[in-house]
C-alpha cells in the first residue's frame, strides 16, 4: 500500500511540480488540489440546480399544456373595478396560500363556487388561481365546460362511431378523477334541470374526487337555489360534503358591447322582406 508521502509525490507529480519531497511544495499542492475540487464541486452544484430548474419548467409547461386554460386568465390582466371582484380576488388568494401548508391539502376536498351573470370575471379569476397554482406548486389542473364533457359523454355511446370518442372520453374521464384542482365552467348553462343519468354521472364524478382529497372549482350563471335544482339533490348533496367557498359576482359585465345602448335612428327606407308590390 503506498504510503502517504508516495500519494503526495504522486499528486505533485500530476500538478507538475519537480520538488516533490520538499513539504511546503507538498502542503501547496494539497491547499492548490483542495481549491480545485472545491470550484469543480460549486460547478457541479450549479449544474444540478440548473437541471432541476430546466426540469421543473418543462414540468410547468407541460402542466399548462395539458390544462387547457386561456393564458389570458391571470391575476396581472384581471381588472377590480367592483367590491365583488375585489373580494374574491381576497378569497382566491387564500385558498393559492393555503396551498402552503401540506396539512390543509391533506385534511380533505375543497371546492369554490362562482355564480353570476355573463361578463362578471368568474372565469377569469379561476384561471387566474390555476396559473399561479401550477407556477407555485405544480398543482395539475384541468379546465373544462361541463357542455362540452356531456356532449362527448353523450357520443361516446354511439359504439358504431369510428372516430374513437368513446376511448377519448374514457381518458378524460381518468383526467378528470386524477387532476389536482378541476375547474368546471358554464354549469348547467340554459339548462334548467340536467338529465337523472347526467345528474348521477356528475354526483358520483365529485363524490370519488372528495374521497381522493381534490379539489374543484364550479363556475355558474345560476343562483344557488336554481343551481340545486338544476343539478338535482343527489349532485349537489355531493358538493355539500366539500369545504366550500361560495362567491358571488354581481358587478358589471367586462364583455363589449354589440348592440348600442339606445335604439338605433330608423329612416325612411326600412328593408321589409316578401313585398308584395
Amino acid at each position: 500500500m503506498d504510503s502517504i508521502k508516495s500519494k503526495i509525490e504522486s499528486l505533485a507529480k500530476s500538478l507538475g511540480v519537480k520538488d516533490a519531497g520538499n513539504d511546503s511544495n507538498a502542503q501547496d499542492d494539497i491547499a492548490e488540489y483542495q481549491a480545485m475540487r472545491a470550484k469543480f464541486q460549486i460547478q457541479a452544484n450549479q449544474d444540478v440546480q440548473k437541471l432541476q430548474q430546466e426540469t421543473k419548467k418543462r414540468r410547468i409547461m407541460d402542466i399548462h399544456g395539458r390544462s387547457d386554460l386561456n393564458p389570458k386568465w391571470t391575476f396581472n390582466s384581471l381588472i377590480e373595478d367592483s367590491e365583488d371582484v375585489k373580494e374574491a380576488v381576497s378569497i382566491a388568494q387564500s385558498f393559492i396560500a393555503a396551498h402552503n401548508d401540506q396539512n390543509w391539502r391533506k385534511s380533505g376536498s375543497h371546492m369554490m363556487i362562482f355564480y353570476g351573470d355573463y361578463g362578471r370575471g368568474k372565469s377569469h379569476i379561476a384561471g387566474a388561481i390555476a396559473h399561479q397554482l401550477i407556477e407555485q406548486f405544480e398543482i395539475t389542473v384541468l379546465y373544462r365546460q361541463l357542455s362540452s364533457l356531456l356532449e362527448m359523454r353523450f357520443f361516446s355511446y354511439d359504439y358504431n362511431a369510428t372516430d374513437n370518442v368513446a376511448e377519448q372520453f374514457r381518458e378524460i374521464q381518468k383526467e378528470l378523477l386524477d387532476v389536482d384542482l378541476l375547474i368546471l365552467d358554464e354549469v348547467c348553462v340554459n339548462e334548467t334541470m340536467l338529465k337523472k343519468n347526467t345528474q348521477s354521472w356528475l354526483g358520483n364524478l365529485l363524490r370519488q374526487r372528495l374521497v381522493n382529497n381534490k379539489n374543484c372549482i364550479m363556475i355558474t350563471n345560476h343562483n344557488l337555489a336554481e343551481l340545486e335544482t338544476a343539478l338535482g339533490r343527489y349532485c349537489f348533496e355531493s358538493m355539500k360534503e366539500y369545504d366550500t367557498y361560495k362567491v358571488k359576482f354581481s358587478g358589471p359585465s367586462r364583455r363589449k358591447e354589440i348592440t348600442p345602448p339606445t335604439p338605433e335612428a330608423t329612416t325612411a327606407s326600412k328593408y321589409q322582406p316578401n313585398q308584395v308590390k
